[in-house]
């Protein structure tokens, strides 16, 4: 696709989009203007495993399988232990899940000051109201589960009634719960730990409190029952672990840890009697239950809080959750009884910096964030997912010393990044910039690991001088790096060797915002701060054309293959070059804040941008309007599209997750019209992990409006144009060859009855298929005297014929020969001659028919195929009839220059298309 260039103060910033004309029109036909996006429609999102919400650990007697439920947002996932394979993703709730529990049959999850119990871990099959505050604990009960929200009320509800059967109400001065749980072997009781530090034992049967537990004068934060009966462990915010008996109101073991409060508590029933112990810092405290002492830490078990932590039943297996969204399970088989990572769902833990889609199959998106890591995302399923691990400042050291603390070698996060797959099996394929260093490092893909090499100029000293844009060829062999101090290098992704700096000291005398090379490496484009755009060869390294730009550039996007060049300025503003013209060809404005991201459609006709007023745009290059706008609750960081255009994916401020959105114009009729000036859009939700909420939005589009009406093409488009029929060849093709065709389809024996005929209903002969209906008589008394009259009946094509001498309409008589076949027009037109019972008014009336039909320049193919047939039919009689030699003299006429036009038209084009086949372009 080439844009061309637009003329000098006509380009189209948001604001002069449409004539006011154009915009009254659209405005009409919308009403109060879209409801959302009719582009893209949310599809799910990627990369969201777990947050701070503890997971919940279930178990199949059916298919003896262990299933771990973790929360994320607005639904929970659902993992097979045993491969932690996703197995189920539930359906989304209003709001943000913030507890949850499960028993055998079902899961609840609380929202607000609601909570639901879903079946097959997907659909909500019952819904509980009643609370005023928010609920922030769960604990099933039988066939009762037990609700308690902020303001410690406490409701008992009857499952498969939805109905109250208890609820009791706490002072939070004295007694705020903070932790609820349901002993072993205690029949109809439970359990609560409050903020204050004192603990209660109620029956909830008889309405009773049975026991008040002075406590330690510590709020307690989390309540285990203990392998033991009567024993449960009892975490503090003081980081201390009683193990108590209630049986008793006996303390028999306490165990301190220093880095803060207890989040969570487990216990090994496999033989082995350890307890462990989660913290805020990520730590984990395996504690043994017969020697009294701390026998092992797993430091940095995730990076945020422990939000849970549960040891399976008789395994050893521990199970453990965080905010940083990762789900890990952990196997206790060393002998010193220390845990090791087995399996784990890992995602971001921090928010994205860079994403891009990876190859040209649209499956695969490669991430980088602020946690220092990167990593690839599969749209096709979770188990095609990899991490590529952190950046590490040297490999081999690390290897060498065999250090398991690795934070203090390891590489700032990556701001910017560029992947090739052309070469990723021979050499590295990734080259990536980091956060205040001046190194890039390369990665990878294949081995899911850091490259080898680490490319920076030699003899500079780091100082204050960064990495700000890099770049990798379409062959994979080069990177093109760009520093904060104006210099543009040139390496080798092979061998990581320098090969060359453009300019004769440095590209740019300002800070480098963006860099990119064509896809025949012939040209190389920066951008610098100072305001300036420059044309570079590639392999001389020489300067070709120097642009000034409006305002400073703030990022640059190249579309190699229409060598289409997006620049996002300071201003707000985009601006798109032609590199090959070297000119601007349209500027866009409309954002209200900074441009973060921008990406283009794999034809190139739509430039996407993402910016910080939380608006995603779609511009269309060609007509250089604005074509669709949506807003989302959370600034967009980054966009990118698919290589096959099914998908548009972004990140978000404060989420960890990629949000896909569906490209609707794909797989719906989309009317791409531009938005008028004062278009307000409409706040879009994102999508959540079900694939199925994209639905909806999708219902939205598919009602009928005036945007969405189909075209449907006229009988004839213009008077000037000469319009054939519809009709199959074989209605008129071989009119003229009839009794050639009956003499070669003549049968050389009569046909043979068949001894046993089936049972058929009879059909009446002809193109349409007709039963033959029974004649009903209901005159007993019929004559059966012939009547001749009967015999010399006229056909209705000869009564239409005559009807249009009258009123001088011929369409019905038309109408009625495209319904017969060659054979029946033969027949009809054979019996308009006065010698077979027609006469030469009704021929008369014929001619004038095809006149009626050459000068509305309609059926054309018929006419002429008729008119053939007529004259070959009765040529001998038409000199004898004055009447019909004038008709024919003016037919004549009308064909001849009719065949005329055509004819030059004809000659034009064969003209034409032999220059194009034997001149050299």
């Amino acid at each position: 696709m080439r844009l061309t260039e637009a003329p000098p103060g006509e380009h189209f910033p948001a604001s002069r989009e449409l004539s006011g004309s154009l915009a009254e029109a659209r405005m009409e036909s919308t009403g109060e203007g879209r409801t959302a996006s009719v582009l893209f429609a949310g599809f799910r999102a990627l990369g969201l495993f777990s947050n701070d919400v503890p997971h919940v650990v279930r178990y199949n007697a059916l298919k003896r399988r262990f299933y771990v439920t973790t929360c994320v947002g607005k639904s929970f996932h659902t993992y097979d232990v045993q491969k932690l394979r996703l197995v189920a993703v539930s359906n989304s709730v209003p709001q943000d899940i913030c507890c949850m529990a499960a028993d055998g049959r079902l899961v609840f999850a609380a929202y607000g000051n609601v909570f639901s119990a879903f079946a097959r871990n997907k659909e909500i099959v019952h819904t509980f109201k009643g609370h005023k505050a928010e609920i922030h604990l769960l604990q099933p009960f039988g066939d009762h589960v037990i609700s308690v929200d902020t303001d410690s009320i406490l409701i008992i509800w009857h499952i498969y009634s939805e109905e109250e059967y208890l609820q009791l109400t706490f002072d939070k001065s004295v007694f705020q719960i903070s932790a609820i749980l349901h002993p072993s072997t205690y029949l109809n009781k439970v359990l609560l730990g409050s903020e204050q530090g004192s603990l209660q034992l109620w029956n909830i049967k008889s309405n009773k409190l049975l026991y008040t537990f002075p406590g330690w004068k510590v709020a307690v934060t989390a309540l285990q029952q203990a392998p033991a009966v009567d024993v449960v462990a009892i975490g503090l915010m003081s980081g201390q672990v009683i193990i108590h008996n209630i049986k008793f109101d006996e303390t028999l073991m306490k165990f301190r840890q220093d880095w803060g409060p207890i989040t969570s508590l487990s216990f090994r029933t496999d033989g082995h009697p350890v307890m462990a112990a989660g913290s805020p810092c990520g730590h984990i405290g395996l504690w043994d239950l017969e020697d009294k002492k701390l026998i092992n830490q797993m430091r940095n078990a995730h990076s945020t809080a422990i939000a849970g932590l549960t040891f399976l039943h008789r395994e050893p297996l521990l199970i453990t959750n965080g905010a940083d969204n990762a789900l890990r399970i952990w196997i206790f088989d060393g002998p010193t009884g220390e845990g090791r990572l087995l399996r784990f769902r890992m995602g971001h833990s921090a928010s994205l910096t860079k994403i891009r889609y990876y190859g040209q199959n649209g499956q695969q998106i490669l991430s980088a964030s602020q946690d220092g890591t990167l990593q690839s995302f599969s749209t096709v399923h979770e188990k095609f997912n990899k991490s590529l691990g952190h950046g590490i400042v040297n490999k081999k050291i690390v290897k060498r010393k065999g250090l398991q603390n690795t934070m203090s070698v390891r590489l700032p996060p990556i701001t910017k990044f560029a992947a090739e797959e052309a070469r990723q099996s021979d050499w590295d394929g990734i080259i990536a910039c980091h956060q205040g260093k001046l190194p890039c490092s390369t990665w990878n893909y294949q081995r899911s690991t850091i490259g080898a090499y680490f490319l920076r100029p030699n003899g500079l000293k780091t100082g204050d001088i960064i990495a700000t844009a890099v770049d990798i060829t379409s062959c994979g062999n080069f990177a093109i790096i760009g520093l904060s101090s104006g210099a543009v290098d040139v390496y080798n992704m092979q061998s990581g060797k320098h090969r060359g700096s453009f300019g004769d000291e440095k590209a740019h005398t300002g800070s480098v915002r963006g860099v990119a090379v064509d896809g025949l490496n012939q040209l190389t484009v920066t951008a610098g701060s100072e305001r300036l755009l420059k044309f570079w060869n590639f392999k001389k390294k020489t300067l070709i054309y120097s642009l000034s730009l409006d305002s400073s550039p703030n990022m640059m996007l190249l579309h190699r293959d229409s060598g289409i060049l997006g620049l996002a300025l300071d201003d707000f503003s985009i601006t798109v070059l032609d590199i090959e013209t070297k000119k601007v060809v349209r500027e866009f404005s409309g954002h209200q804040g900074q441009i973060n991201d921008m990406t283009f459609s794999p034809d190139g006709r739509w430039l996407i941008s993402a910016a910080m007023d939380c608006s995603v745009r779609t511009w269309d290059l060609p007509s250089g309007c604005l074509i669709d706008c949506f807003l989302l609750d959370s600034a967009p960081l980054n966009v990118t599209m698919s290589p096959t255009g099914d998908f548009l994916a972004t990140s978000h401020v404060d989420h960890l997750g990629i949000y896909l959105w569906s490209n609707i114009s794909l797989f719906s009729v989309v009317s791409l019209r531009p938005l008028p000036p004062d278009y307000v859009p409409s706040v879009v939700m994102l999508p959540g992990t079900c694939q199925t909420q994209g639905l909806e939005v999708s219902e939205e589009q598919t009602e009928p409006n005036d945007e969405m009406i189909e075209y449907e093409s006229p009988e004839q488009l213009s008077e000037q144009l000469v319009t054939l029929s519809l009709l199959p060849e074989s209605r008129w093709k071989n009119l003229l060859n009839l009794d050639v065709i009956k003499k070669k389809n003549k049968p050389k024996e009569p046909p043979k009855v068949p001894q046993s005929a089936p049972f058929f209903i009879p059909t009446v002969p002809g193109l349409v298929p007709r039963f033959a209906v029974p004649e009903q008589n209901g005159d007993p008394q019929q004559s059966k005297v012939v009547n001749l009259g009967i015999l010399a009946q006229k056909s209705n094509f000869y009564l239409k014929l005559e009807e249009g001498l009258l009123n001088n309409q011929y369409e019905p008589a038309l109408n009625l020969l495209k319904e017969l076949g060659p054979s029946g027009i033969e027949s009809e037109l054979r019996n308009l001659s006065p010698d077979d019972g027609g006469s030469v008014e009704v021929m008369q009336g014929f001619l004038k028919m095809i006149g009626m039909m050459l000068d509305r320049k309609r059926d054309f193919e018929l006419a002429q195929a008729y008119l053939a047939l007529f004259l070959k039919l009765h040529l001998k009689m038409l000199p004898s009839e004055a009447v019909l030699l004038e008709e024919l003299e003016k037919l004549s006429s009308q064909v001849e220059e009719d065949w005329t036009h055509l004819q030059s038209l004809f000659n034009q084009s064969m003209c034409v298309l032999n220059y194009i086949k034997s001149a050299l372009l």
